[in-house]
């Protein structure tokens, strides 16, 4: 059996390479205004803005495919193995657009390598969540994985705080004018700095003994009739899914944006929050993960769904009304809350409902699926915030995504759906 020592360390081993692979899929959106100006130059700056956030959103639609090409190839061969195989993925996407020319040097080649690159990313990213998640959920301790699957989320939440710090550094130290020039490209080139440490570390995980002691390892085909068969468990985990992937990005990716271009604070402000964010994501993480392990999952959802219903638009049209950076603030840090405590329960809960066997490309479908929408978080609230005219309008979809969250928790938690569930173990 391993000691608690030799559990850390392979938390830390998985869980570094998911810092990485989301520091850089969150830098595009982190720095949006920069790369919308470097690659997408236009008159008009709702245009401009629009134009990098799709583009930061087709990242998102490559997700499922992600999920549907790797999944079922690390369900296959093992998740160490597929592990790095996602790395090597998120790299190259990551490369590309750390290097590649702006607009005014190469033209329309520009935006298209860019979108090249998110693409890579994104297909990349579509497993990546899974097979962590998956990962830590069959090397946790008895009765403890709720806890240990909570890590994968506060990974990303590590890459939030260095990438915001680095961001605001950089707006400290550097003129703007530079920084709208190049300086946007520093956390670019310390992402690729760092992917051959983590290639060092991934290279010595070892297979989960979940996974090692199975007979039987299933053929594409036969993952496919298996996800086939449970698309009922696919779409409920993605409605479930919808309520972490809406209100994640909306409190950690498009904070700096909503804050510089929507209330007008200062860029170091934005990202002071955005940092702030991603320090109360980390400390409420694992803190939810562990009680879902003593008083259960469910709970923990439903509670959090309600309580987003209630007052993510208010808090959200409080700030508008009279923004301030306290405010901002203290609204941000609310939906922090809310969001970290739901996804410590929800993570685990995915892990615990999509079959063993289909685990991974499971799991990694339902999130693909829903972050394909939750990933639009970005343009869909510059839209909504354009077309209604109130700046508070990413509340609606925030609340939207806490309905879905709430009846899928409902029917995946029902007694019907558990029977089901048991009785297809029970076969197995």
């Amino acid at each position: 059996m391993e000691s608690r020592s030799e559990k850390i360390k392979t938390v830390l081993r998985v869980t570094s390479g998911n810092f990485l692979e989301m520091f850089d899929f969150f830098l595009f959106g982190i720095y949006a205004s920069h790369i919308a100006k470097t690659f997408f130059p236009a008159e008009n700056e709702f245009v401009s803005m629009m134009s990098t956030f799709l583009t930061f959103a087709a990242g998102f639609v490559m997700r499922p495919i992600g999920a549907l090409t790797l999944g079922p190839y690390i369900d296959r061969i093992g998740r160490r193995k597929g592990l790095i195989v996602t790395l090597s993925i998120m790299a190259m996407g990551t490369i590309l657009i750390a290097f590649v020319p702006g607009y005014a040097t190469i033209g329309v080649a520009a935006p298209l390598l860019v979108l090249i690159g998110r693409l890579l990313q994104g297909f990349s990213a579509g497993v990546e969540l899974g097979g962590v998640s998956v990962y830590l959920s069959e090397m946790a301790t008895p009765g403890h994985k709720g806890f240990y699957v909570s890590w994968q989320s506060a990974s990303q939440q590590v890459a939030i705080i260095v990438a915001a710090l680095i961001g605001f550094t950089l707006s400290k130290t550097m003129a703007p004018a530079d920084i709208a020039a190049w300086g946007w490209r520093i956390p670019f080139f310390i992402g690729c700095l760092i992917v051959p440490f983590i290639f060092f570390i991934r290279r010595s995980l070892q297979e989960t003994k979940e996974f090692a002691a199975r007979q039987h390892h299933p053929t594409t085909n036969e993952i496919f009739q298996t996800l086939a068969a449970n698309w009922q468990i696919v779409l409920g985990g993605m409605a479930m899914v919808m309520m972490t992937t809406v209100s994640f990005y909306l409190i950690t990716v498009y904070t700096p944006s909503f804050g510089k271009n929507v209330l007008k604070l200062a860029e170091s402000d934005a990202l002071l929050v955005t940092c702030a964010v991603g320090l109360s994501n980390f400390f409420w993480l694992p803190i939810s993960g562990a009680l879902s392990d003593r008083i259960g999952r469910k709970p923990i959802l439903i509670f959090c769904t309600l309580l987003a219903l209630a007052t993510v638009y208010p808090a959200l049209s409080w700030l508008v009304k009279d923004v301030t950076f306290g405010k901002m603030l203290a609204v941000e840090l609310w939906l922090s809350f809310i969001y970290a405590c739901y996804n410590g329960a929800m993570v685990v809960a995915l892990t615990e409902v999509v079959p063993a066997k289909v685990r991974t490309a499971g799991f990694s479908l339902a999130y693909s699926l829903a972050t394909t929408l939750g990933g639009s978080s970005l343009a869909i609230s510059t839209w909504l915030i354009k077309q209604t005219g109130d700046k508070a309008a990413p509340g609606y979809w925030m609340s939207f995504a806490a309905v879905c969250g709430l009846l899928a928790t409902l029917f995946l938690y029902s007694r019907r759906a558990v029977e089901t569930r048991a009785a297809a173990q029970a076969a197995a």
